[in-house]
């Protein structure tokens, strides 16, 4: 006969008892799931309780009470977890490790018992499954598909300080995730309480990072009862009891706060490969769409290459693209962060005759101060022999996992421009053969269109609003020594510039010049007159932004001044020959240079004086 078992808890601490239900007394072994290292053997009695090593690591741990069952890897509802054996994270006592691995007990627990007349969360169509299940039972387990056991099982060997968490720990989680960097949610991570998501996505708006290595992410809402024991998913608003809509137990996008704005993507989006048809995915692949991204750095992938082979599935999200000149934009629609940068992509449209048919998106965006990447797929963690799939991985986690620094990073492809200036959302750029360019400004690698406007600029400039009869316009600086406004598709002339002028910008209401001699000159708006006001450092380029002033020398050092001041270095090295400066951003070209970015303010060097 087979014993039966459960905790009483998903995670506890160092130098603590856990306790364990038992069906009757048996031998017991407790391993490191990670590494399946033995760390204890005894004996078991019905109401037993183990004693939690001071020395033992963070980690998921599997209790096995009695001998080991066959259990080989499976389909969804086959072979589920044996009733004999029981997982349970060991937290960190004093948190202090980058990086935070949650192990997402919940979507264990709803599969549990599958098919069985309310006892499972499933099957979500059958009339007879659970809207409640309680943790007081045996099996809770990984399902037969070990969606989690690739990536838990790579990680230490693979280099990296982790803990581990029950996701049930993120409910009221954010005192714990704010002493961690980093937050990797892995696998299969389907059902999220309200608490659990207003935790991860605070810490996010304060400068945490999250990996979701993982798909089908948050796609339930769920609300859990009686101390945590209990979760309630009812999966339909008309019967759910409770009095506020927001917390109904349904589909995350029916509660008005789509999952997009947490992870990115969505299921409803994605795709799915089920039953017999589930290996189905060991065929497919991601095609890389940003190969310029530091994602994708040291895998060799360019744009158009497959890579990632059977990571992608058995189920998928995605959000809603749009191709614009051959590259995807997310469109937003859907609830994805206008941040959200597509990475790789996968047309999984044909799997509307395994399961569902839609695609995968694989990306990464901002929010607040923080940063979160989505593989947007259950299986990636058990495709870590795949190079490019490694690299990415340590990418991400060696990236999202350190102390934050100010990088220049890539948003657009090798392109000749001369001069930079922003209007609104649009980037515009001066070509080395005078046409006028212009593209979104975001962190897709879009292509500059042309804006069907000619002439000779060598530089550009942009006033955040109208004052002193300048309108709030595109501005350049003519190779011939003009000043000019576009007006509609053609450059108006506004009168001469200082002589041998190089660089142009505003601040504070005036236009900015620096010469090839070194001068600096000003002509505020509604003056016709230029005048000289210092010195210009040798800037070869001018940018504005906030009534500040910004320069590039000529090592391309980046200079920044309040205008009456005097320049001061900021300790920044500019990968450019061009710049601009546009809502806390300074951004970056040149002659067959990439366009790149980074944030300019809190973390920045301190500037010195020049």
């Amino acid at each position: 006969m087979t014993v039966r078992a459960y905790a009483r808890a998903t995670s506890c601490v160092p130098g603590s008892s856990l306790g364990f239900v038992v069906s009757e007394p048996s031998p017991v072994e407790v391993a490191d799931v990670t590494d399946e290292r033995v760390v204890f053997t005894g004996t078991a009695t019905r109401d037993w309780w183990l004693p939690i090593d001071p020395g033992w690591p963070s980690s998921l741990y599997r209790a096995r009470f009695g001998p080991e069952l066959p259990w080989p890897p499976g389909l969804p509802g086959e072979r589920p977890c044996p009733d004999n054996e029981v997982y349970f994270v060991v937290r960190e006592a004093v948190p202090s490790a980058p990086i935070l691995v949650s192990v997402p007990f919940t979507t264990w627990q709803a599969y549990n018992r599958a098919g069985e007349p309310g006892q499972g969360l499933y099957w979500t169509e059958s009339p007879s499954r659970a809207a409640r299940v309680t943790f007081d039972r045996p099996g809770g387990g990984p399902p037969p598909e070990r969606w989690e056991h690739g990536l838990l099982r790579w990680l230490r060997p693979a280099g990296y300080d982790v803990a581990y968490c029950s996701n049930l720990d993120l409910d009221d989680g954010l005192g714990l995730l704010s002493r961690h960097r980093m937050l990797i949610v892995n696998g299969h991570d389907e059902y999220w309480s309200a608490g659990m998501r207003d935790a991860v996505e605070e810490f996010v708006r304060r400068g945490g990072n999250v990996a979701f290595f993982s798909g089908n992410t948050c796609w339930w809402q769920i609300r859990l009862e009686d101390g945590g024991r209990t979760m309630v998913c009812h999966r339909d608003a008309a019967a759910d009891p409770v009095e506020d809509p927001p917390l109904a137990t349904v589909e995350w996008s029916a509660t008005g706060r789509p999952e997009n704005t947490l992870t990115g993507v969505s299921f409803r989006a994605g795709a799915g490969a089920w039953g017999p048809d589930m290996r189905r995915m060991l065929e497919e692949s991601y095609t890389a769409r940003f190969a310029g991204h530091w994602v994708f750095d040291g895998t060799g992938l360019t744009d158009g290459d497959k890579f990632g082979q059977g990571c992608l599935g058995y189920e998928t999200d995605a959000a809603e693209v749009e191709e614009v000149a051959g590259v995807p934009r997310v469109t937003c629609r859907d609830g994805t962060p206008s941040s959200f940068v597509v990475l790789a992509t996968a047309d999984l449209r044909h799997w509307s005759a395994y399961g569902q048919g839609g695609t995968a998106t694989m990306g990464i965006f901002s929010s607040g101060l923080g940063r979160v990447f989505t593989a947007a797929t259950v299986n990636w963690g058990n495709t870590l022999h795949d190079p490019a799939v490694e690299r990415i991985t340590r990418n991400v986690i060696d990236r999202l996992s350190a102390e934050p620094v100010q990088e220049w990073e890539v948003i657009g492809p090798l392109a000749d421009v001369r001069a930079l200036a922003v209007a609104g959302r649009t980037l515009y750029a001066a070509g080395a053969d005078g046409t006028l360019l212009r593209r979104e400004l975001c962190g897709q690698n879009l292509p500059w269109q042309p804006a069907d406007v000619t002439g000779p600029v060598c530089a550009l400039t942009m006033p955040r609003e109208a004052a002193g009869g300048r309108a709030a316009d595109l501005y350049g600086l003519s190779t011939t020594g003009r000043l000019l406004r576009l007006a509609g598709a053609a450059w108006e002339d506004l009168g001469p510039a200082p002589a041998q002028a190089v660089a142009l910008a505003v601040a504070d209401n005036a236009f900015y010049a620096a010469t090839t001699s070194g001068e600096l000159w000003r002509q505020p708006f509604g003056s016709p007159r230029w005048e000289p006001v210092g010195d210009s450092a040798g800037a070869t380029c001018l940018a504005g932004m906030n009534g500040r002033l910004f320069a590039l020398d000529p090592a391309r050092r980046l200079l920044t001044m309040l205008p009456g001041g005097g320049w001061e270095q900021c300790g920044v090295d500019v990968p450019g020959s061009t710049l601009t400066a546009h809502g806390g951003l300074l951004i970056t070209g040149g002659p067959d240079l990439p366009l790149r970015w980074r944030p300019w303010g809190s973390g920045r060097p301190r500037p010195a004086r020049y």
